[in-house]
């Protein structure tokens, strides 16, 4: 298991709330050694990856289940976008016509139901995959400060989890996002849509989690699956 770490400076600068989905991207992106010219991203959402590729391809396949982000996705004659939901088995039935040269997903299925179902349906597609996926300490000491339990998973069961079904390079990142002010990480918190944690706090608790949260930065951790 390979453990690497980078760091943003004051994130309300990007004018973006995705600054580090679009970082992960470009470090999956980097990985692929090969320019694959048939490709699927599964949770495409408003087609951050599709954007962020550097070479020409034949065909490019989104999959998302939230139409307004499917609304905003590039299309062309040669890029179509699918409404599925990577939870479903139907969406892999009905992928399994088509033939993809890789297979992508960026910062989306740390949201699957069943994992183990999600890789086992991937894998059944033969085609080499890029997954980057949020892990458990993700926020880790925001949650700890606030009490509260992560929903995602661990690094140590994603990464046996993967080991069921891929020959893969499994890498951990963790990403540091400082903010000028504590009201401007919350407000991140509340737009970038990466929270790990239970919306359980009423106002009053969570005006005391910014009175009391230690750091000038939130912390990210993200699980890179590279097939070899």
């Amino acid at each position: 298991m390979k453990v690497s770490s980078e760091f943003s400076k004051h994130a309300h600068n990007y004018g973006s709330y995705n600054v580090i989905q679009n970082k992960v991207i470009k470090r999956l992106i980097k990985k692929v050694k090969h320019k694959p010219k048939n490709i699927l991203d599964l949770g495409c959402g408003s087609g951050a990856l599709h954007d962020s590729l550097s070479w020409k391809y034949e065909h490019f396949t989104g999959v998302d289940f939230a139409p307004g982000m499917l609304e905003l996705h590039p299309k062309a004659k040669n890029c179509e976008c699918i409404y599925g939901d990577f939870n479903d088995k139907t969406l892999f039935y009905n992928l399994l016509t088509y033939k993809y040269d890789h297979i992508f997903s960026a910062s989306a299925l740390q949201w699957a139901q069943d994992l183990d179902m999600v890789f086992e349906n991937i894998k059944s597609l033969n085609t080499p995959v890029s997954l980057a996926i949020f892990s458990s300490n993700t926020f880790k000491t925001l949650n700890k400060t606030a009490g509260l339990n992560s929903l995602l998973r661990n690094t140590d069961e994603l990464d046996k989890l993967q080991k069921k079904y891929f020959d893969a390079d499994f890498e951990v990142v963790e990403y540091k996002l400082e903010f000028e002010t504590t009201r401007d990480m919350f407000k991140y918190i509340k737009r970038s849509g990466v929270s790990g944690s239970r919306k359980v706090l009423d106002y009053k608790q969570t005006k005391k989690l910014m009175q009391e949260y230690p750091l000038k930065y939130l912390e990210f951790e993200v699980v890179f699956i590279n097939t070899i």
